[in-house]
């Protein structure tokens, strides 16, 4: 089960991330607080700092979980590794950022090593 804490964790880790690109403390500074539910917009520029919050705890406690049985050193590499290589496949797949073919060998060295870390347990 700390395996499943330790995906969960890391999808939390991505999703995070991309919450903290979207935010923008100048527009939520910039909110006229009294009429804050006058404009849906003033709603949506607070949901990536609800998603910060949101999915910092909840990557928190399911990374807490996945230590208590698993080496902390492992555990680290291989939330930090899977959280790496979501980010760079949510990037190319809806961002569309630009991507070269020797970063997949990258990308496979980092599956390598996870893979080589789960093995050693």
């Amino acid at each position: 089960m700390a395996w499943i804490y330790l995906l969960i964790a890391s999808v939390f880790e991505i999703a995070w991330t991309f919450s903290l690109k979207f935010l923008d403390f100048k527009k939520i500074g910039a909110i006229r607080w009294p009429a804050f539910f006058s404009s849906r917009q003033n709603l949506l520029l607070l949901m990536p700092l609800l998603g910060y919050i949101v999915f910092g705890l909840a990557n928190v406690f399911f990374f807490s979980l996945s230590v208590k049985q698993i080496p902390t050193s492992t555990a680290l590499a291989v939330w930090m590794g899977v959280a790496l290589i979501g980010v760079k496949l949510v990037d190319v797949t809806l961002f569309k950022e630009p991507w070269q073919p020797m970063q997949l060998i990258y990308l496979a060295l980092i599956v390598a090593g996870i893979v080589g870390l789960k093995r050693g347990m």
